[in-house]
């Protein structure tokens, strides 16, 4: 603070003033071309602690934020408004790519009905090697931990033919192993959910493949929530409605200086 107000020629107070006062406003919208230019979408959400999540919207192509929005969680009722909102904006995206939320890829499909919606292969991967575990206690879920491992290296129709056969051949090769174990263990349960998520994603998980405008992954968002997280930390004292504030213009800043 002390360096800053040397800078600017101005005192403490004054400064605190001027803070105060953009962050009561709102950061200017963006222009309705941006809106029908966007065709394709990432959407994720970060979290700060437990008083709410920023969920944010980027077009993949030029990498702009077409929507920054703190909602409580990341729920049907929270995110439809905002999709539908900028639907009426002009927004007609023809893919997007996101995580596995289910009541959030519901609000998505039921504002864009016929929206391509690409599966975050790295979310998909962190979560089945948490589950799995880092030294898994069956042979099956050894090998399940390998193969999730070659997930977000895929780029091409190859790669994505090898990793299903490799799948395939793990299911084939396991399928009476995992039946025998006992309902209530924690090999079973790591070995059944992880299965459920590769098996429920993959309709939606090489989208990427025949459309390279699409997505893999959410990854360019994960940066920026890390890059932004450690900027507030500055800021922790904000108060509820100046931290939403502060988020918001953080991200319209990101915009301008592409």
């Amino acid at each position: 603070m002390r360096q800053l107000i040397k800078l600017s020629g101005h005192s403490k107070n004054k400064l605190q003033r001027i803070k105060n006062y953009w962050l009561t406003q709102e950061p200017p919208a963006l222009s309705n071309i941006h809106y029908k230019q966007a065709k394709y979408l990432i959407f994720d959400g970060t979290y700060f602690h437990q008083d709410g999540c920023l969920a944010i919207l980027m077009d993949y192509r030029n990498k702009t934020l077409i929507s920054c929005e703190y909602i409580g969680r990341e729920s049907y009722h929270n995110v439809y408004p905002i999709l539908l909102d900028l639907k009426n904006k002009g927004l007609h995206p023809k893919a997007i790519t996101t995580d596995g939320h289910r009541r959030v890829i519901n609000a998505i499909m039921d504002v864009w009905p016929s929206i391509k919606i690409q599966r975050c292969l790295f979310h998909i991967q962190n979560q089945g090697l948490m589950w799995i575990r880092t030294y898994p206690r069956t042979e099956a879920g050894k090998q399940l931990r390998n193969i999730l491992k070659s997930l977000t290296p895929i780029k091409t129709k190859k790669d994505q033919k090898d990793f299903l056969n490799t799948y395939d051949n793990w299911f084939k090769a396991f399928e009476y192993d995992i039946k025998k174990l006992s309902k209530t263990s924690i090999a079973n349960t790591d070995l059944k959910r992880t299965m459920s998520l590769i098996n429920n994603a993959l309709p939606n998980k090489f989208h990427f493949i025949k459309d390279r405008n699409i997505a893999p992954t959410t990854n360019i968002l994960e940066n920026l929530f890390s890059q932004l997280k450690h900027q507030y930390r500055s800021h922790r004292g904000l108060s509820q409605k100046h931290k939403i504030q502060y988020l918001k213009w953080y991200c319209y800043f990101k915009n301008t200086k592409k």
